[in-house]
């Protein structure tokens, strides 16, 4: 996929009832293709033009309608307005429009809408008389007053049988338009980006290990942020209290050195970029026990042995062009006697 194309993002992607909705399919199909992760909400109105069916093939999500499904079902409208990056209606029909402009909250679209905390794009698409009518274009000044971006409309034909001013824009342009807004040049757009995070537990026997404080937190961060500017994130994490969701990042969990050590080979050669940040244990136990060892009283010796220097070998295997980084934790205060 070319990087250019690639939206690492959470679509939640509003479907109105008008004939364009037929294009939402392949809009669905562009964003899935460019990295998004799609989530439809449609109108009752839209299911006339379009199934749900093929909606939710194409997205792998089950699509949603009401504000409580036919099981009793309530479909969270903040939720569904958290969980995504970017909302996109597409179509957006002169009904939908004017109940967006005055606050009117009949369905789930709209209350998604109206609880949305992200950025809102919206693709209108009437007949030629209907869009050049004044209250349209006053609708769509209140939308963008307030913050609501538009795509399109485009001339050319439609449904009626005119040609003017209403088509919908073509898929491919709008999912353009979203990688330009969002991404933007960003240098991170398509580039397959390792990181590590997190400790790793070096087993004493099958109920004590040896580890460290590390939290994961700045490993999780910086993979929220790198898949936020377009990467694709392959992170590999040790046992850490930590969740992320966001779309382009592959979450490999390990507990051990040698457990990071294989996934980091195994996942190093195809990546543009490593950042080793993990806190991989120096040592381990040299001979683990497969049972829990017994409390006999006095001293218990532990004899250790060195784990493999994953970011040794990451360096002496580094392909032509990767970049690496690496992490170094030390107990120094600032300011560290290095620095004068």
């Amino acid at each position: 996929m070319p990087a250019e194309r690639f939206l690492n993002r959470k679509v939640l992607l509003g479907v109105a009832g008008g004939i364009a909705a037929y294009k939402s399919a392949f809009l669905v199909r562009e964003l899935v293709k460019a990295g998004a992760s799609v989530q439809v909400v449609m109108t009752r109105s839209a299911h006339d033009f379009v199934t749900p069916l093929t909606l939710a093939t194409l997205s792998g999500r089950p699509v949603l309608t009401e504000l409580v499904a036919d099981n009793g079902t309530w479909n969270d409208h903040v939720h569904l307005a958290r969980w995504a990056d970017v909302l996109l209606i597409a179509p957006l029909t002169a009904n939908t429009l004017a109940k967006m402009a005055h606050g009117q909250c009949d369905n789930l679209l709209l209350a998604c809408f109206l609880s949305s905390v992200s950025p809102v794009y919206v693709a209108p698409a009437m007949d030629l008389e209907m869009f050049k009518d004044r209250s349209t274009h006053a609708n769509l000044e209140i939308l963008r007053d307030r913050g609501v971006r538009t795509i399109g409309p485009e001339t050319g034909d439609l449904a009626s049988g005119l040609s003017g001013e209403g088509r919908m824009t073509e898929p491919a342009m709008i999912v353009g338009r979203l990688v330009k807004d969002l991404i933007g040049n960003s240098k991170l757009n398509g580039k397959r980006i390792l990181i590590t995070a997190g400790p790793t537990q070096e087993a004493i026997d099958p109920v004590r290990y040896i580890g460290n404080r590390s939290s994961g937190k700045m490993g999780f961060a910086l993979a929220e942020e790198a898949a936020a500017r377009g990467g694709l994130v392959e992170l590999v994490t040790g046992p850490v209290n930590l969740q992320t969701d966001r779309a382009g990042i592959t979450r490999t969990n390990i507990r051990s050195a040698a457990e990071m050590a294989e996934a980091c080979k195994r996942i190093s050669a195809g990546c543009d970029a490593v950042v080793m940040s993990a806190a991989i244990a120096d040592y381990r136990p040299a001979d683990p026990k497969t049972e829990k060892i017994k409390k006999k009283g006095g001293e218990l010796g532990l004899q250790l042995e060195p784990t493999e220097d994953v970011l040794g070998w990451m360096g002496a295997n580094k392909p032509q062009g990767q970049l690496l980084v690496g992490f170094a934790l030390g107990n120094e205060r600032w300011p560290c006697p290095c620095s004068k």
